[in-house]
């Protein structure tokens, strides 16, 4: 008859003699609980009396009283934990472990390596537990992973620090190369007198592209993903409103100025298509992710976004357009906007690259009297898409209202396959306006005059005066707006 085999006990990940050598360090040597303080936390402590013994000498350090073993057993008195420690004889123990705190760096990068574990496991089963759940949301449950890791690694890899002067070294040095030109504050836009003004794309930052529907904005997002992919950087390209091949049958006719009508209405003739397979080669290497998912959630945006960047190196990301995306459990439209806003700008700064998201502008525009130029107020939802975008543009072409000139130019300019780029919150720039050619065969934005005549160009660029910015115009002094 077989015997039966002892049933295997799995334990946790865990050092409880290097528990007791840190505790027993931070007891004899000061300078040991300045080098653990930073870095530990009590949760690091396996032990339950470990965790106690901790948090009471870090309480008494942060009292600036004086640790040693008289102080701590008082202090654990007071709290009615001394018994639940170990009492006396436990400190006693801990003090006789170490004579110096010597290593005790080397042993807390253990320790917190052993709790990083602990902690991984535990996600890992609470996902398997949930996972098996009737009902349950399997993209939800993959956006929880993602921010319980990302939450566990904030908490556990403290920042460096550094000194003041050395940042102050970075900035100078980094303004200087500005000034040569050998760097750009951020990523090209397609228009590089916009790009000399405003500094590009920036890093971290939400920048939202407003308009009404058929000034061209999302004809403006891509040329401007065509012109960051062109540049080697790899992009991302969320169309929510159309499928990926029209998306892409706009960027051909962009680059190979083949009319937009001859791929969803004529057709390719020899000609044109020989035209295309001039083309085809370079932009089939271009480094763009497409992704049309139709009803996509920001819940879904921010998983994509994070595995572009890990998989794929995506430096930009463009969305059109912020309102056709959702968010599960968020009331009302208004809230939902401000989630998902608030979704967008989280991406931008946790994944350290340029968000740009297209916005519709309320139809107030259409009936203001006067300049239909639009104003932060036009934003629809505008609360919390203005509060959150660090940049808030707007394209403004004057012969979509039937003009033939500029309405703000005394000397009548006229305005005829001409638009503007009107920068109307900018948190860390000014405000300005940018003209630039738009052709509508080719659904195509550039640069409204050549190379040699740009830099006369930027001399005559119209910065916002305070009385016309859109803050002062709905009774926000421009100082107060930022």
């Amino acid at each position: 008859m077989s015997q039966e085999q002892p049933e295997t006990v799995i334990l946790l990940p865990q050092a409880l003699e290097l528990e007791e050598a840190v505790l027993g360090a931070m007891l004899v040597d000061r300078s040991a609980i300045e080098e653990t303080i930073e870095v530990l936390t009590t949760k690091v402590f396996y032990k339950r009396e470990h965790q106690l013994i901790f948090n009471a000498i870090r309480e008494v350090y942060i009292d600036s009283e004086r640790v040693d073993m008289l102080t701590i057993s008082q202090y654990l008195k007071a709290k009615g934990d001394h018994e639940k420690a170990g009492g006396d004889l436990k400190i006693i123990e801990l003090t006789q472990k170490v004579a110096t705190g010597a290593h005790v760096d080397f042993h807390s990068k253990i320790l917190l390596q052993k709790f990083i574990q602990r902690e991984i496991i535990a996600v890992s089963n609470d996902l398997n537990r949930k996972a098996y759940e009737e009902g349950v949301d399997a993209l939800e449950l993959i956006d929880k992973a993602y921010n319980k890791l990302n939450t566990l690694s904030d908490s556990t890899i403290k920042p460096r620090e550094v000194s003041f002067g050395s940042v102050l070294e970075e900035v100078r040095d980094k303004a200087k190369k500005i000034y040569r030109n050998e760097i750009t504050p951020g990523l090209p836009t397609p228009i590089a007198l916009l790009t000399s003004v405003s500094g590009g794309w920036r890093n971290g930052e939400l920048i939202i592209l407003a308009a009404r529907p058929g000034m061209g904005k999302t004809a403006f997002a891509l040329k401007s993903a065509l012109q960051t992919a062109k540049n080697n950087i790899p992009t991302a390209f969320f169309c929510l409103e159309m499928s990926k091949e029209t998306l892409v049958s706009r960027m051909v006719s962009m680059e190979t100025r083949i009319p937009i009508k001859k791929f969803n209405k004529e057709g390719l003739s020899p000609e044109g298509d020989a035209i295309f397979v001039q083309h085809q080669r370079v932009l089939e290497s271009l480094p763009i992710e497409v992704d049309d998912t139709a009803d996509l959630s920001i819940e879904q945006f921010q998983i994509k976004a994070k595995r572009l960047k890990n998989k794929k190196g995506v430096k930009i990301i463009f969305v059109d357009y912020l309102q056709l995306m959702s968010s599960k459990g968020s009331g009302n439209r208004e809230q939902e906007i401000s989630k998902i806003s608030r979704g967008l700008k989280k991406v931008a700064k946790e994944l350290e690259l340029p968000v740009i998201a297209l916005s519709q502008l309320s139809r107030l525009v259409e009936t203001r009297g006067g300049s239909k130029r639009p104003l932060l107020s036009d934003l629809r939802e505008s609360g919390a898409i203005e509060q959150d975008a660090d940049v808030v543009s707007f394209l403004y072409r004057p012969e979509y209202y039937g003009l033939t000139e500029w309405d703000d130019d005394d000397d009548y300019t006229p305005c005829a396959g001409q638009a503007e780029c009107i920068i109307a919150k900018n948190r860390n720039g000014s405000l300005s306006r940018v003209r630039m050619k738009f052709e509508g065969e080719y659904t195509l934005f550039s640069d409204l005059h050549s190379d040699v005549q740009r830099e006369q160009d930027r001399e005559t660029v119209r910065e916002i005066p305070p009385e016309e910015s859109p803050q002062f115009i709905q009774g926000i002094d421009p100082k107060d707006a930022f």
